[in-house]
Protein backbone atom coordinates (compact mmCIF):
# COMPACT_ATOMS: atom_id res chain seq x y z
CA UNK A 1 0.00 0.00 0.00
CA UNK A 2 1.51 3.28 -1.17
CA UNK A 3 0.48 6.25 1.70
CA UNK A 4 1.31 9.72 1.10
CA UNK A 5 0.36 12.04 4.02
CA UNK A 6 0.21 15.72 3.60
CA UNK A 7 0.59 17.12 7.58
CA UNK A 8 1.45 19.85 9.41
CA UNK A 9 4.53 19.39 11.86
CA UNK A 10 2.15 20.42 14.73
CA UNK A 11 -1.22 19.63 14.49
CA UNK A 12 -3.82 17.85 16.66
CA UNK A 13 -5.61 17.03 13.16
CA UNK A 14 -2.16 15.96 11.62
CA UNK A 15 -0.97 13.74 15.03
CA UNK A 16 -4.11 12.08 14.97
CA UNK A 17 -3.21 10.75 11.22
CA UNK A 18 0.15 9.79 12.28
CA UNK A 19 -1.54 7.89 15.39
CA UNK A 20 -3.81 6.04 13.21
CA UNK A 21 -0.27 5.20 10.70
CA UNK A 22 1.21 3.72 13.89
CA UNK A 23 -1.14 1.89 15.45
CA UNK A 24 -1.22 -0.06 12.06
CA UNK A 25 2.44 -0.49 11.41
CA UNK A 26 1.50 1.25 8.15
CA UNK A 27 4.57 2.98 5.99
CA UNK A 28 3.92 6.36 4.32
CA UNK A 29 5.33 9.58 2.92
CA UNK A 30 5.07 12.44 6.32
CA UNK A 31 4.66 15.18 3.91
CA UNK A 32 5.06 18.41 5.41
CA UNK A 33 3.30 21.26 4.08
CA UNK A 34 4.29 24.11 5.91
CA UNK A 35 7.57 24.43 5.51
CA UNK A 36 8.07 23.30 1.71
CA UNK A 37 5.29 25.37 -0.38
CA UNK A 38 5.89 22.56 -3.50
CA UNK A 39 4.22 20.09 -0.96
CA UNK A 40 1.44 22.28 -0.10
CA UNK A 41 0.76 23.22 -3.53
CA UNK A 42 0.59 19.03 -4.43
CA UNK A 43 -1.66 18.69 -1.83
CA UNK A 44 -4.17 21.40 -3.36
CA UNK A 45 -3.53 20.30 -6.92
CA UNK A 46 -4.34 16.59 -5.91
CA UNK A 47 -7.23 17.12 -3.45
CA UNK A 48 -9.09 20.60 -5.17
CA UNK A 49 -9.19 21.92 -2.19
CA UNK A 50 -6.61 23.64 0.67
CA UNK A 51 -7.50 22.38 3.80
CA UNK A 52 -5.67 19.68 5.58
CA UNK A 53 -4.36 16.71 6.24
CA UNK A 54 -5.16 14.73 2.99
CA UNK A 55 -4.06 11.37 2.63
CA UNK A 56 -3.38 9.36 -0.28
CA UNK A 57 -4.25 5.65 -0.61
CA UNK A 58 -3.20 3.85 -3.42
CA UNK A 59 -4.29 6.82 -5.39
CA UNK A 60 -7.67 7.53 -3.75
CA UNK A 61 -7.32 11.06 -2.57
CA UNK A 62 -8.92 11.56 1.42
CA UNK A 63 -9.38 15.19 2.03
CA UNK A 64 -9.16 17.12 4.98
CA UNK A 65 -9.85 14.08 6.82
CA UNK A 66 -9.47 12.88 10.53
CA UNK A 67 -7.20 10.05 11.72
CA UNK A 68 -10.45 8.37 13.14
CA UNK A 69 -12.09 8.44 9.51
CA UNK A 70 -8.71 7.48 7.87
CA UNK A 71 -9.15 4.39 10.12
CA UNK A 72 -12.57 3.83 9.38
CA UNK A 73 -11.63 3.92 5.12
CA UNK A 74 -9.08 1.93 6.24
CA UNK A 75 -10.95 -0.74 7.46
CA UNK A 76 -14.23 -0.27 5.43
CA UNK A 77 -11.71 -1.24 2.43
CA UNK A 78 -10.00 -4.20 4.14
CA UNK A 79 -6.74 -2.77 4.07
CA UNK A 80 -6.44 -3.27 7.60
CA UNK A 81 -7.55 -5.31 10.37
CA UNK A 82 -9.37 -4.08 13.16
CA UNK A 83 -7.08 -3.44 15.73
CA UNK A 84 -7.92 -2.68 19.72
CA UNK A 85 -4.67 -1.14 20.38
CA UNK A 86 -4.61 2.30 22.52
CA UNK A 87 -3.04 5.53 21.02
CA UNK A 88 -1.69 8.39 22.84
CA UNK A 89 -3.59 11.63 21.15
CA UNK A 90 -7.09 12.11 19.91
CA UNK A 91 -7.52 10.94 16.54
CA UNK A 92 -10.63 13.59 15.80
CA UNK A 93 -9.77 16.44 17.05
CA UNK A 94 -7.47 20.03 16.70
CA UNK A 95 -4.65 20.35 19.09
CA UNK A 96 -5.39 21.08 22.47
CA UNK A 97 -5.05 24.55 24.55
CA UNK A 98 -1.25 23.09 25.62
CA UNK A 99 -0.41 22.40 21.89
CA UNK A 100 -1.39 25.13 20.77
CA UNK A 101 0.37 27.66 23.66
CA UNK A 102 3.80 25.35 22.70
CA UNK A 103 3.31 26.23 19.08
CA UNK A 104 2.75 30.23 20.03
CA UNK A 105 6.19 30.15 21.11
CA UNK A 106 8.03 29.16 18.10
CA UNK A 107 7.77 31.61 14.71
CA UNK A 108 5.38 31.23 12.40
CA UNK A 109 6.54 30.39 9.05
CA UNK A 110 5.20 31.69 5.56
CA UNK A 111 5.75 31.25 2.27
Amino acid sequence: MKIKAYLKPHCGWSNGIRAIMHKHSLEFDDIDIINNRANYEEMVRKSAQPLSPCVEIDGVMLADISGEEVENYLLANNLVQANPAPVSVATNAGCSTEEHEKMSSKPVRFF
